[in-house]
């Protein structure tokens, strides 16, 4: 069976999500944070040379990356999901464009930014602008489309969310200028698939989707 090992409150609730819109069964092994350090336990350390979730077992075969994790999921046991645009798809750029903004600009953005404040830095100016403009072009798609991937959710909103949700009830940010996130959030809340999957990867932390 395929395990899926989450670390709480970090970016693998999404294959969580994933599993769970799936329909797949998998064994969720959870892991809480080391008090001190809020770092990955030893246990979990241990499985993996990055020492950070996700990951997953299957067969002999042990992952990381999210990302990589997404797509493997999706080659192996749902090939031709609804959550994946194929090619002739007109929605098949953007949901590529969104499925890799998440990580590559977005959650980048966001560590950059924690970084410098935990050092007690001041913002760089060009930092700044980036971040800015990544929630501006966040507003602006959800003006466009009622998901990141376009008309229907796909892999792009399942790699998105964290950075909206449980990333964010860490910060100070509001979203009451951003009526289209909030909309969204609200659409996201309402997923079945996603309710259970906060449900058993974060037990006790309702998800942040105001």
């Amino acid at each position: 069976m395929l395990t899926v090992h989450h670390l709480r409150i970090s970016q693998s609730e999404r294959i969580v999500w994933l599993c769970e819109e799936l329909g797949l069964e998998y064994d969720l092994k959870l892991y809480n944070r080391d008090p001190e350090t809020r770092l990955a336990p030893p246990e979990l350390k241990a499985l993996h040379p990055m020492e950070i979730a996700p990951l997953i077992e299957d067969d002999d075969t042990l992952l990381g990356e999210s990302g990589a994790i997404v797509e493997y999921i999706l080659g192996k046991y749902a090939p031709d999901t609804d959550l994946v645009p194929g090619p002739d798809h007109p929605d098949f750029a953007d949901h590529l464009y969104w499925f890799h903004f998440a990580n590559a600009t977005f959650m980048t953005n966001g560590m950059m930014q924690i970084a410098v404040g935990a050092v007690g830095a001041e913002m760089p100016e060009s930092l700044g602008k980036r971040v800015t403009n990544a929630w501006a072009q966040v507003e602006r798609r959800l003006g466009e489309a009622d998901y990141f991937g376009g008309s229907q959710l796909t892999t792009a909103d399942i790699m998105m969310v964290f950075q909206l949700t449980t990333s964010r009830a860490f910060s100070d940010m509001s979203i009451d200028h951003l009526p289209n996130l909030q909309a969204y959030l609200k659409r996201i809340g309402a997923r079945d698939a996603y309710q259970r999957a906060m449900a058993k990867a974060e037990p006790g932390f309702p998800p942040k989707l105001d």
